[in-house]
């Protein structure tokens, strides 16, 4: 356990790092490609400089990204592939979740 702290407190934190929809959308990028610069990620999300610093930093602070310098360009790539994954099980679980609502909602029109 890090820190010798309690592993659900652990993952607790690991959520705190997710809880936004821009660093959803930043890592689902990163997931799609091996890295990309500061310049593309700009471009793809369309928010200003620093806002997006400001979400990099949080998602480097919770160790779900890593950042590297080449000169004048900062390229970021996912701390552990497996961050991919952990997105992808999430898309899943809200796919599952829609599809029982929409066959409820179905199933409450054939009734009534």
């Amino acid at each position: 356990m890090p820190g010798g702290r309690p592993l659900n407190e652990v993952k607790a934190d690991l959520f705190k790092g997710l809880a936004h929809p821009v660093r959803i959308r930043v890592l689902e990028l990163l997931a799609e490609q091996d890295e990309r610069t500061v310049a593309e990620l700009l471009e793809i999300t369309g928010l200003e400089a620093s806002h997006l610093s400001q979400h990099l930093r949080v998602l480097r602070g919770y160790d779900l990204v890593r950042s590297e310098r080449r000169a004048s360009t900062v390229a970021y790539r996912l701390a552990h592939p497996s961050v991919g994954s952990l997105l992808a099980a999430a898309r899943n679980v809200l796919h599952d979740s829609l599809r029982e609502s929409q066959e409820l909602v179905v199933e409450a029109g054939a009734a009534g």
